[in-house]
């Protein structure tokens, strides 16, 4: 296998782990009361993220370039089973994250400083406060779930949402390969795609999440309710990744047939 397919997989694997472990953020900001630094810290692992993400394109488009077709398809249908795993390997994590993180939060109000807490999350103390929170997902969790009292269509809307993001980031650059001559047409409406996953998540996903958070904080929502309601979500991220694999070669046909008509 190319060391080029190697690293964006790993980079893959690195975006979608952090993606799915967002879901919690909230949970452990309603937890800790410190909703605002919640989100704080967890900027620090977006950071990683992002940075990730902006090295595995210009490396995955090098590697198209390169390659033929069939090698092509092959490692796209890769990348997306380790952007799965990962899926399913930070929903099984979620439970262990909390702790660390709901951790993590009380101790940055007392340091009040990022690099402080990141010394004491490798020093012997932090290492053990670490393996002291780990723990499996339960399964009341799942068990315990009403499907009556989810809400259907943000859960819907989230699953087109992850799936869009997931064949939005391949399908122009394999359009690209099913119609070389366009290539940088197709590249260039990545943004459009992405651009209806974006306008699902901050028009009707993220305003019903925050606006569960505060019916938490107010006492008008249980937080068993809403962790049922995040676990679910991330239940249909992990469907949404499953679902960009058949996804991804008809996504590229139309962005093909899109890239020719404009």
């Amino acid at each position: 296998m190319d060391i080029r397919i190697i690293l964006v997989m790993s980079l893959t694997f690195i975006v979608t782990l952090i993606g799915t472990l967002a879901y919690s953020i909230r949970i452990v900001g309603v937890r800790t009361g410190k909703i605002a630094v919640s989100f704080a810290l967890f900027n620090v692992l977006v950071l990683i993220s992002r940075t990730a993400n902006t090295i595995q394109v210009p490396m995955l488009t090098k590697f198209v370039e390169d390659s033929i077709s069939d090698s092509v398809l092959s490692a796209f249908y890769m990348i997306i089973l380790a952007a799965f795993a990962a899926t399913v390997v930070g929903a099984t994590l979620i439970p262990t994250f909390q702790r660390v993180f709901s951790r993590s939060v009380e101790l940055f109000s007392v340091e009040r400083s990022v690099p402080k807490l990141l010394m004491h999350g490798f020093s012997k103390n932090g290492i053990s406060q670490f393996k002291s929170c780990v723990t499996v997902p339960s399964k009341a969790s799942v068990s315990s779930i009403n499907m009556k009292k989810l809400p259907v269509r943000i859960l819907i809307f989230n699953t087109v949402a992850v799936s869009i993001l997931v064949v939005g980031a391949l399908a122009p650059i394999y359009a690209g390969v099913v119609t070389p001559d366009l290539r940088a047409t197709c590249l260039s409406l990545s943004g459009i795609i992405n651009g209806i996953a974006t306008i699902l998540l901050f028009v009707f996903i993220d305003p019903y999440l925050s606006m569960m958070t505060d019916d938490v904080v107010v006492g008008s929502c249980s937080e068993a309710e809403f962790r049922r309601c995040v676990v679910s979500m991330v239940g249909t991220k992990v469907v949404g990744t499953a679902i960009a694999i058949p996804l991804l070669v008809p996504a590229a046909r139309v962005i093909s047939v899109v890239a020719r008509i404009i």
